[in-house]
């Protein structure tokens, strides 16, 4: 693990309450990387995102973010060191317009920066064609990207991807990881849970896999597809 990652957790335990879900998971994200979090159910992917974020009961260890300890913030706190957060699911607010929704993205601010309404829209061209509708009556795959528009509007340097594709017809996958990839090549550091392992593991710089709440295996995505033992044990051989 390099000394000057952008995001360092190590040791990690936590859960929720009493009930102990991570047990010394330790990863990192270099600035600018695209990290995936694979592994089945129940491993506690999602639940080192939200622990990340400031979510969930932080037991012992580290997380740094930028050289700063963050693991005892609050989650309005991380916002502003510069981390965004999409969560699997209601991750929009379905009552507010579109564009409502990606103001709500900046209300740490003292106003709405309209370039990065602009930068969103040129994103996700179709939030802008449906600025006004709400985001309750939008189709799955519309409501993630406003939630993915909604987490970029500060600009964050790290970008957490709970279960993106998750609920998406076959036909929308690939598009969405097409703007993970383009959010990411625009210089944003992405850390993802992601069910779809072969399609995360494919476009990621690198990938861990948690088993149980512990780390079984770390190493770039290409070399865990290829790993017999990994490919067995999780993604179906």
């Amino acid at each position: 693990m390099a000394e000057n990652s952008l995001l360092t957790v190590a040791d990690l335990d936590a859960g929720y309450g009493d009930l102990q879900i991570l047990d010394g998971v330790d990863l990192a994200v270099e600035d600018g990387e695209y990290v995936t979090i694979v592994g089945p159910n129940g491993a506690g992917k999602s639940t080192v995102m939200k622990t990340v974020f400031g979510l969930t009961t932080y037991m012992d260890g580290s997380i740094e973010f930028d050289g700063e300890e963050i693991s005892r913030l609050r989650p309005d706190q991380i916002i502003r060191k510069g981390v965004g957060y999409v969560p699997q699911s209601d991750n929009v607010f379905p009552s507010l317009t579109v564009r409502e929704n990606l103001e709500m993205g900046a209300y740490i601010l003292d106003s709405i920066p309209e370039e990065r309404i602009d930068m969103v829209y040129d994103r996700f061209p179709v939030l802008e064609e449906r600025s006004g509708q709400t985001a309750g009556s939008m189709s799955g795959g519309q409501q993630q990207m406003v939630a993915m528009g909604r987490a970029l509007m500060l600009d964050p340097d790290l970008l957490l991807l709970d279960e993106p594709s998750a609920g998406l017809a076959p036909d929308l996958v690939e598009d969405l990881f097409d703007r993970v990839d383009a959010i990411n090549d625009g210089g944003t550091a992405i850390l993802m849970v992601e069910q779809n392992a072969k399609e995360a593991l494919r476009r990621c710089d690198r990938g861990y896999v948690l088993v149980q709440g512990q780390n079984r295996h770390e190493d770039d995505g290409d070399a865990l597809l290829a790993d017999q033992q990994v490919r067995e044990d999780f993604l179906g051989g």
